[in-house]
């Protein structure tokens, strides 16, 4: 898989996790803890996505 391929792959990911974490906030019943696992793992996907983008020409 080529780095660009890896980044919209991740990028994908992340927006289908910013999608779930809207979606939890707006749920009455909304389990912070698990919005705050979600949100660590969007950053973590951002952090993997800058890091890629650095090694792209």
């Amino acid at each position: 898989m080529t780095i660009e391929a890896r980044i919209r792959e991740l990028g994908n990911r992340h927006r289908t996790l910013d999608d779930t974490i809207q979606r939890e906030r707006q749920s009455p019943s909304v389990d912070s803890l698990h919005l705050r696992e979600l949100k660590q793992r969007k950053l973590k996907l951002k952090e993997e996505i800058s890091s890629l983008e650095q090694r792209t020409p």
